[in-house]
């Protein structure tokens, strides 16, 4: 299911050492809203989903979550950022009793939206606390990305709402494939 590649999903540069935003960035690696609490959720969240459209949705979006903590673990690491654990930046052990355990789907969807959302009101308010003009491309990169899941994860809860078609589940994995290729 999961794929590694070589070449990172995004380009790290920075241009200068800058250890303190890179301590602001580990909550973006091991925090409450950062990537490894939502690739954590997503990917428990998909064991038990029935509909194998969402589940495929919630895989490619955990994997890609994955990625994102590949970026930043490299963005702390190029800033001067210290060697990363899963301690968030208060240095509080990472833990995982928020992820909800609930099997009402709507509900996850909507909790889903809800990290979503906190994630890039998190990117944004890193985003003002660095001049570093590699740094701010990296985070709307991440902003991108992190609303286009919200897009994504909106979409599959209106259709769980509507008893969506076979046909327009299958969308939500078309969109997404398609927002890679801008990418590209």
């Amino acid at each position: 299911m999961f794929n590694y590649s070589k070449r990172l999903f995004y380009p790290i540069h920075v241009e200068r050492e800058d250890p303190a935003f890179a301590k602001l960035l580990i909550e973006h690696y091991s925090g409450i809203d950062g990537e490894l609490s939502s690739a954590l959720q997503y990917f428990h969240q998909r064991s038990f989903i029935s509909n194998r459209h969402i589940r495929e949705l919630l895989g490619i979006i955990t994997a890609e979550e994955f990625g994102h903590m590949e970026l930043i673990s490299v963005a702390v690491s190029k800033l001067g950022g210290p060697p990363l654990t899963l301690l968030n930046a208060q240095d509080a052990l990472r833990e995982i009793k928020h992820i909800d355990q609930s099997f009402d789907l709507n509900k996850l969807l909507q909790m889903d939206i809800q990290a979503e959302t906190r994630a890039i009101r998190l990117y944004k308010q890193h985003l003002e606390l660095t001049n570093d003009v590699n740094m701010k491309k990296m985070i709307k990169f991440l902003i991108g990305r992190e609303d286009v899941h919200k897009y994504l994860l909106k979409k599959a809860q209106r259709l769980v709402r509507e008893s969506g078609t076979p046909e327009e589940f299958n969308e939500l994995i078309y969109d997404y494939k398609m927002s890679l290729q801008v990418l590209k």
